[in-house]
């Protein structure tokens, strides 16, 4: 079908890409790593309840964490071998988390779901799609079974190839790669939802893969400006379909659901291999680490043996950030391991990375001229940094924030919005939950605590000069 120009939205910034450093590497397999530790919070809402114990042998995709609830995802190992260990940690977003050690063993046993008939019907897809523990791995990792069930009719599904956050080139190269894969599973998704109009949204800067998708009779490719945040699920469907999202409410509540290219090519895997979710692609990139790729990873790997396996750092990062520069967690060490949502692991060095001491507010208004859901976040910033959160909460109307981080890329004072915004949602939170929310490490000014590159200092100095920037 042939590819039709999409709508124009209010607000986004137009950061620079960067996605030459590993656009055109194709996704290579990372070797299993000795030992893997599996978070049980893999997706957004309740973590999942572990189901093994110290000493048991489990078999590469068997279920060692069972979902808690509604809003939750089974868990599975990403390896073969021996649970050594269960215990809390601080993991990379700086919150605790219960995670489970595996120490891989030889054997490389496998245990799979049995295949379905790729004419399943839409309920048996539904179940497959749960007990794969299938989560949105655009980044938010909201559970894709309670996607598909809907609690209104909706008649059209939105495929999110945008993939507009910087550096991330992991679903460019999926939708090049694995192009069938990621059609079948749309079609899987549609069948479980009921609905025929299936659509693709990428970005202008992805050619390639727009004309990959023009091939289909029963998807429509729609090219998108080269903006951020344009995969924001909001914004998505608007540019899509002209069909608007109001405050508060849920894509299906106006007759769409949205699912990432890489959530369809899990779905496709499920329901054709019987494959549970416990690998995914996420990209390596900056110019700090010397062999920028896109590398298929085993959930609970170590961050350090992944950018080991790229050849370690080019030069001493000034920032490591998990996931994409606008919406991922920056790392204070290299000991955090990989989630179902780990999009990307990137090593900037310091004229990619802003380290400028914040400075007051200039009342200029950029961050609400630029905010895509129209919102004001310098009243958060304002009310927040006073302690008065409930103000922060109302005058910003901080609930319907997206987090994509324009206001504070855009912002010339260097303010710390996203800070503010995220530390008013754990307030608000803590109200509802009546539970403290925890913090992330941080310093006496409040800044995420700095990273610790894995050079020693006398070595980080002399490489900087030798790439020209000491």
């Amino acid at each position: 079908m042939k590819a039709v120009k999409g709508r124009l939205y209010f607000g986004g910034v137009h950061p620079k890409g960067a996605k030459a450093l590993s656009e055109n590497a194709p996704i290579e397999t990372l070797p299993p790593p000795e030992t893997v530790a599996i978070s049980t919070s893999q997706s957004l809402g309740k973590p999942a309840a572990p189901v093994v114990e110290a000493g048991q042998q489990v078999k590469e995709g068997e279920l060692i964490a069972k979902a808690d609830g509604p809003i939750s995802s089974d868990v599975f190992a990403s390896v073969a071998g021996t649970v050594t260990e269960i215990k809390e940690e601080t993991g990379a977003g700086g919150t605790l988390e219960k995670f489970i050690y595996i120490k891989r063993g030889e054997s490389g046993e496998k245990s799979y779901f049995a295949p379905l008939p790729r004419d399943a019907d839409g309920e048996c897809i539904k179940a497959r799609i749960k007990e794969c523990g299938i989560v949105g791995l655009g980044g938010a990792g909201f559970p894709a079974a309670v996607k598909v069930a809907p609690r209104t009719p909706v008649d059209t599904l939105i495929l999110n190839g945008a993939e507009c956050e910087p550096y991330l080139t992991c679903d460019h190269r999926l939708m090049l790669e694995h192009t069938d894969e990621i059609a079948r599973g749309a079609r899987y998704v549609a069948r479980a939802l009921g609905v025929k109009n299936i659509i693709i949204g990428i970005e202008a800067n992805k050619p390639e893969c727009i004309k990959a998708f023009e091939k289909f009779d029963d998807i429509k490719p729609v090219i998108l400006k080269k903006q951020y945040p344009m995969g924001g699920e909001k914004q998505l469907i608007y540019v899509t379909t002209g069909r608007r999202v109001g405050m508060g409410k849920l894509p299906a509540d106006c007759g769409v659901v949205v699912q990432n290219v890489a959530t369809a090519f899990a779905v496709c895997e499920a329901v054709e291999l019987g494959k549970p979710l416990y690998e995914r692609v996420l990209t390596v990139s900056g110019k700090a680490v010397k062999n920028p790729g896109n590398l298929r990873v085993r959930v609970g790997t170590p961050v350090k043996y992944i950018v080991e396996f790229c050849g370690g750092e080019k030069v001493a990062p000034k920032k490591v950030i998990q996931g994409g520069p606008m919406t991922g967690a920056a790392l204070a060490t290299y000991d955090v391991y990989t989630h179902k949502t780990t999009s990307g692991i990137l090593l900037l060095d310091k004229s990619e990375a802003a380290a400028e001491e914040p400075t007051p507010c200039l009342n200029c208004g950029k961050c609400a001229d630029v905010c895509p859901m129209h919102l004001m976040p310098m009243n958060t910033a304002f009310y927040s940094a006073a302690g008065d959160f409930d103000a922060a909460a109302k005058y910003g109307n901080v609930l319907s924030c997206i987090e994509c981080g324009a206001c504070e890329y855009i912002c010339p004072a260097k303010r710390p919005l996203i800070q503010a915004i995220r530390k008013t949602k754990g307030y608000m939170r803590s109200k509802m939950t009546s539970a403290p929310p925890s913090p992330r490490p941080a310093d006496q000014k409040g800044r995420s605590a700095p990273f610790v590159p894995l050079m020693p200092k006398d070595k980080t100095n002399n490489e900087n000069k030798e790439n020209g920037n000491g």
